[in-house]
């Protein structure tokens, strides 16, 4: 068989499950650490329930995916161990194929990860298909209210666990506790909730602003200004209604 017909007939069993994204429907990616438990457990040198180091590489990663992979991306968004990217509504890159999309950025976050933690790492990711800029607001802040129950729950997880007590102990205690008592148990061992780093309780922004920079033209000389986009973290992101106005704008703006 010639290679060009043979390369025909076995394109259509790669091709054939292939889905692509409707024109006008916004995009937003969750790319999520694979088994990062492990690569987090006890012992690995860590810092519990946070550590900065993680924190670093997880920004760096976001930033590197918003800036340096090719796609038209408006926002991004990290907590825990999952990043989230908001496309741009009209972005076409690999003609909005879900397979190509998803497998490209799950593998940059893999790479970035471990090249700037020096560890091995893996993500996996998915595409959520919005129809209305709401739902993308909405989106957005059902991730920062996970951001909250996350840090919430693992504060008080490991103050049971430096209290002696067993993975499973500490698990089973915390569990049917409402909100409210696991903010008061907190407080009885002398911390306040309200007061730890916002980006532990809401998660870490990248988003995009335009910059004037000043330059020289080569062939005249004269100095001339110019109009850049840069991409800026934000540890201090609004809550609730205000994370949503945020959001909102980005969306709209586009």
């Amino acid at each position: 068989m010639k290679f060009e017909r043979l390369d025909r007939r076995m394109r259509v069993f790669e091709t054939a499950h292939d889905h692509s994204v409707l024109p006008g429907v916004h995009m937003v990616a969750r790319i999520d650490g694979r088994s990062f438990s492990q690569l987090t457990r006890e012992g690995a040198g860590f810092d519990a329930p946070y550590d900065e180091r993680f924190r670093d590489a997880m920004v760096a990663t976001l930033e590197h995916l918003m800036t340096g992979c090719g796609f038209g991306l408006l926002y991004g968004y990290t907590q825990s161990d999952e990043l989230s990217l908001l496309f741009r509504r009209e972005e076409d890159t690999f003609g909005r194929k879900l397979r190509k999309l998803i497998s490209v950025l799950a593998g940059e976050a893999s790479a970035k990860f471990a090249l700037t933690l020096g560890r091995h790492a893996a993500f996996d990711a998915r595409i959520s298909q919005l129809p209305r800029d709401e739902d993308v607001v909405d989106y957005f802040r059902w991730r920062q209210e996970d951001a909250y129950r996350n840090a919430l729950n693992g504060h008080c997880y490991w103050l049971l666990r430096g209290q002696g007590q067993t993975d499973r102990e500490a698990t089973q205690a915390l569990r049917g506790i409402s909100v409210p008592e696991r903010q008061e148990l907190l407080f009885q061992h002398g911390v306040n909730f309200n007061d730890l780093p916002s980006w532990q309780k809401r998660g870490i922004g990248v988003r995009f602003e335009d910059v004037v920079v000043t330059g020289e033209n080569p062939k005249t000389g004269e100095t001339v200004e110019r109009t850049r986009r840069r991409a800026v973290v934000d540890f201090e992101l609004p809550m609730k209604t205000a994370y949503g106005d945020f959001i909102r704008e980005i969306v709209t703006r586009q």
